[in-house]
């Protein structure tokens, strides 16, 4: 596999989810490997884009979304799950991909210890807190740098997809209809929640 490049990944997000979508995301720790191919991602950009973390500007929680690209921004969310967003855009201009949803294509039999109540393997990584898990991914591996090829988590392109489809993100508090969502015909894919204020239209 060819691992992406800092280049490659430096573009709009929503531009950067359609390249993500069917490549393979590649864990490494010492209970081994586990490998998961995207299969549903979303956008965020930042000053124009009120359902992302760095609308209103950048902090020390928000910091590596600001760039450069190809590197892993997580985060906490509810007290109880990791979250992890591939950066996008130039070094200062803050964007990022979160990582929704995959399929285990390498190391099942860890990612099933990791998961053990999936009652089957498409929901190992169905949804993006189950997908971290998986992966073994926390606040450690914040900042990561995918594109190294030293790097305990890496970023490689995958197949083909053919149709990709978008829809409204999931869960959101603002900009509940903005169509930034993507993903590929998979049994993986996320259920759809719709959040809960109006929404604002974005470009």
């Amino acid at each position: 596999m060819r691992q992406l490049t800092r280049e490659e990944l430096a573009i709009d997000p929503v531009d950067a989810s359609k390249i993500l979508l069917g490549s393979v995301l590649e864990s490494h720790s010492p209970e081994g490997i586990v490998r998961v191919r995207l299969v549903e991602v979303e956008a965020y950009r930042g000053g124009d884009d009120p359902a992302s973390h760095c609308y209103r500007g950048r902090t020390a929680r928000n910091d590596v979304m600001f760039g450069p690209a190809g590197h892993l921004y997580v985060y906490f969310v509810y007290g109880m799950h990791f979250c992890a967003n591939i950066v996008s855009l130039t070094d200062g201009v803050p964007g990022a991909v979160l990582l929704r949803a995959g399929e285990v294509v390498d190391g099942l039999e860890l990612a099933r210890t990791r998961r053990p109540t999936a009652r089957k393997d498409a929901e190992l990584a169905k949804g993006p807190a189950r997908l971290t898990g998986v992966l073994g991914i926390d606040r450690a591996q914040n900042g990561v740098d995918l594109t190294d090829p030293d790097s305990p988590i890496r970023i490689y392109e995958g197949e083909p997809v053919g149709e990709i489809y978008s829809g409204p993100r999931v869960g959101v508090a603002v900009a509940m209809d903005v169509p930034w969502r993507f993903w590929v015909d998979s049994p993986a894919v996320s259920v759809y929640r719709r959040g809960g204020k109006r929404s604002r239209q974005l470009s």
